[in-house]
């Protein structure tokens, strides 16, 4: 399973947390992790074959579809698009008032898709602006005022900077700007090996939830796994902070996830492709279920 970002981050808890608590080798899995060595690297590894299982953005999906590569999303990943630019409190974050500022980003497919988006939807263009690409973190960047804003996620670099003493940062919600409400994040697999393999990708979603259902209920001990998997990625303070922030994305605390829970919408994903398209951030697109299955997700 490869994930999306080069450096750990709290959000691989689910997985991390369900093998180190054996539940993926109850189930017959040698699960292995893969950590890619850059953020375009997670299709790549995925439409080779080289991973059967991505942690990956939704809109890398789309594209990968969109060059016929062998891929399909098999789980959303939280339920709504918290993505957008930031900025230090009292900077503009609205791309009108960034013509001509530094914007710290990253180089793959959502952040570049997300910006496309935002700023044509402002009749602006991203020559307009001034790109900085940091290589795993652009919250440095951004503390150490080298840029004048950054884009992310409220589950990642917001909770980096609520971490670091920052909560009332300025945003802008890109779904604000033209960009779909649909989810960032997703689990894909090869459609290749997953034809072969569909009863193994059942038990590999029943034991993802299983971890997920176990860290949403066990949140401290969840980030202790997490930082002994991973003790250099994140300060324990950011992991406490990400995964709380990223919890709530699978509903209240007091209810169980269900496999079922993670099944995908064929409306979100029209909207999203269309987007896309419509933005250029594609050259064509095709019908929503050429990017996702529910068969791994169902009861």
């Amino acid at each position: 399973m490869v994930q999306e970002w080069p450096t750990g981050d709290a959000q691989w808890i689910p997985w991390v947390v369900g093998k180190e608590k054996g539940y993926y080798k109850d189930s017959g899995i040698n699960l292995d992790i893969q950590v890619p060595p850059n953020t375009s690297a997670t299709m790549q590894y995925l439409g080779t074959g080289r991973s059967d299982i991505a942690f990956s953005g939704t809109i890398d999906v789309v594209s990968a579809v969109g060059q016929d590569a062998p891929v399909t999303s098999i789980a959303r990943y939280g339920n709504i698009n918290n993505g957008g630019i930031f900025a230090l409190k009292g900077n503009p974050t609205n791309p009108k008032d960034l013509v001509g500022k530094t914007i710290g980003t990253y180089g793959d497919a959502w952040s570049k898709a997300e910006l496309e988006i935002m700023f044509k939807n402002a009749g602006l263009s991203l020559n307009d602006v001034k790109l900085v690409t940091a290589t795993d973190d652009d919250v440095p960047l951004l503390m150490d005022k080298k840029v004048d804003a950054i884009t992310g996620t409220k589950m990642f670099e917001g909770s980096e900077l609520s971490s670091l003493g920052v909560p009332d940062y300025a945003f802008s919600y890109s779904k604000d700007f033209g960009v779909p409400n649909a989810p960032v994040l997703n689990l894909a697999a090869n459609a290749s090996w997953l034809k072969n393999n569909k009863e193994l990708g059942r038990k590999f979603m029943q034991a993802t939830v299983k971890g997920l259902n176990y860290a949403r209920s066990h949140p401290e001990e969840a980030v202790s796994i997490f930082m002994k998997q991973y003790p250099k990625a994140e300060t324990k303070e950011f992991a406490t902070q990400q995964w709380k922030d990223v919890s709530p994305l699978f509903g209240p605390a007091s209810t169980e996830v269900k496999t079922s829970d993670l099944a995908q919408d064929a409306d979100i994903w029209k909207e999203l492709t269309e987007a896309a398209k419509q933005y250029n951030v594609v050259d064509h697109i095709k019908d929503p279920s050429a990017y996702f299955v529910n068969d791994l997700v169902k009861e």
